[in-house]
């Protein structure tokens, strides 16, 4: 009877098996977008996606995983169908919605989405899932169908005269931009160039209007990397922007160009221009490049007497008289914290000036992530006089990664939040698994971060005005973060709002080259 028994539980537990891999194989296969969340994790995060949600938005499993529904709606946050999706999540209610969403690229869509919660044997929601189709042309034809047949005529005529206007209107603003502007028809022949064009390149009109751009100054412009643009990339990604392109021309020397291309498909004459945008980068990069190395060469050459200083002032705290004065005492303490500070700072210098260059190195090793975040909450929280720094959630596992550099991280998120937010009871640090990857989140109640600024933030050595006049600081910080989790394989982003705090959160992932947990 027990073999009996135990042949049945096997047979089930096959069939079980099978029929969940059956369920995962079909929604995998499926074509429409179907995501599920943690209703139990802070904010709601999406734990899985299938591939079509990926080719849907044009993002990476690794840039969904641990984010809210809403980064799809980018800074269109006033729709109201997002009042309706928020009353059903607290709700825990099933709804239906048509909502405005924006691809990777910015490209905007219509999203049907269907959201059902997923209740325990309690009746707890403990998930949402969401089964999302792509309706533009749905909407785009409903839109066609509105318009009536007697405006027909009428509109064709106003669509002439704002045709010609906008003729006379591109034709204004391609002379008065300070870029080198031209217009190609689909044969990527010249329509026009601005002043800027003719001047930084050295043409004159005659010898460029009507011309093929790729013959151009006898040839100059036949650069493959232009060709790639305007032949691969182009017609599959319209617009293109900050695509580079450096060339030697034979008359004014090498040059590094940024360029932007934009394919405009209108009716009758207009149809398929291609507006060219040159940038040219060339002195600005340069003067990058000397920045970078000005603050290599400085870093190191810093490094060297600041560490005998950091000696002698360890020499004198050994030898300390016992009747030394607290004056005395306090003037020693206060320096040697200075050249700790000023040490840090020229170790974050080198630190950029090392990923610039390609040179900064990943160590990696298993240790205890849970351990690591205490032990670095409590060192900033004894070096800090600021509010108390609370760890909720945690991790349970070893992480192969590099111990050092995720303690940078989670130490400048920490300052950052600690002194942006003076005023704040506490700064919350939340752990958590989300699918395959570790999530750590930095939560405070200070000043925000308007969306437009939210845009900039990791870029290097960027500063918002208000908190530069406030907090001076050298904006490099949030860089570095963003630097070493990249180099983790991992994504970093801020949620915020203007004086409603920020939360500023990690995502690891756990699988990857030599960690098989």
């Amino acid at each position: 009877m027990d073999n009996f028994n135990n042949g049945a539980f096997s047979l089930n537990h096959q069939d079980t098996k099978k029929d969940f891999d059956l369920i995962s194989k079909a929604i995998d296969a499926s074509i429409s977008g179907i995501i599920i969340t943690d209703n139990l994790q802070p904010d709601n995060p999406i734990i899985y996606c299938n591939a079509a949600f990926e080719k849907m938005t044009g993002y990476v499993r690794p840039e969904i995983i641990g984010h809210n529904c809403r980064f799809l709606q980018k800074d269109d946050r006033n729709q109201e169908v997002r009042f309706i999706l928020r009353d059903a999540v607290r709700a825990g209610q099933d709804c239906c919605v048509e909502i405005r969403n924006y691809r990777k690229n910015g490209e905007l869509f219509w999203n049907e989405l269907y959201m059902s919660a997923i209740k325990d044997e309690h009746g707890t929601v403990t998930h949402f899932i969401g089964v999302q189709n792509d309706i533009t042309l749905r909407k785009k034809a409903e839109q066609e169908l509105k318009m009536q047949q007697d405006l027909m005529e009428k509109r064709i005529e106003e669509r002439t005269q704002s045709l010609k206007d906008s003729e006379d209107y591109l034709a204004s603003i391609i002379q008065t931009v300070r870029e080198s502007l031209i217009v190609l028809d689909h044969k990527f022949h010249v329509l026009s160039a601005n002043d800027h064009f003719l001047r930084t390149f050295k043409v004159n009109i005659a010898d460029t209007v009507g011309k093929h751009l790729y013959e151009l100054g006898n040839g100059q412009w036949d650069i493959p990397k232009l060709k790639e643009l305007l032949v691969s990339i182009l017609p599959t990604s319209n617009p293109v922007e900050n695509f580079e392109v450096e060339h030697d021309f034979p008359y004014i020397g090498k040059k590094l160009m940024l360029l932007n291309a934009y394919r405009v498909e209108l009716q009758g004459h207009y149809k398929d221009r291609i507006l060219l945008a040159i940038e040219d980068i060339t002195e600005r990069r340069e003067i990058e490049r000397r920045k970078d190395d000005f603050l290599s060469i400085a870093s190191h050459e810093l490094k060297t007497p600041l560490t005998t200083i950091k000696g002698y002032v360890q020499v004198l705290e050994r030898l300390m008289p016992e009747n030394a004065s607290d004056k005395y005492r306090s003037v020693v303490s206060k320096t040697a914290n200075y050249i700790d500070r000023l040490n840090n700072l020229i170790a974050e210098l080198l630190d950029v000036s090392r990923i610039q260059t390609g040179n900064i190195e990943v160590h990696r090793a298993y240790f205890d992530f849970d351990k690591m975040v205490g032990e670095t909450v409590e060192a900033m929280q004894l070096a800090s006089v600021g509010p108390k720094i609370v760890i909720r959630g945690k991790i349970g596992i070893a992480y192969y990664g590099d111990e050092p550099h995720i303690v940078q991280v989670i130490t400048n998120l920490l300052s950052n939040a600690i002194k942006y937010a003076p005023d704040s009871e506490e700064v919350v640090v939340y752990l958590s698994l989300v699918s395959d990857y570790i999530k750590v989140s930095v939560m405070d109640s200070g000043m925000g971060i308007s969306y437009e600024n939210q845009k900039r933030i990791f870029e290097r050595f960027f500063r918002v005005g208000e908190i530069q006049q406030r907090f001076p600081g050298m904006g490099i910080g949030l860089y570095l973060c963003d630097q070493i989790v990249k180099n983790h394989g991992g994504t970093l982003w801020v949620d915020s709002e203007k004086g409603k705090g920020s939360t500023f959160s990690f995502t690891l992932p756990l699988k990857q080259k030599g960690n098989d947990e």
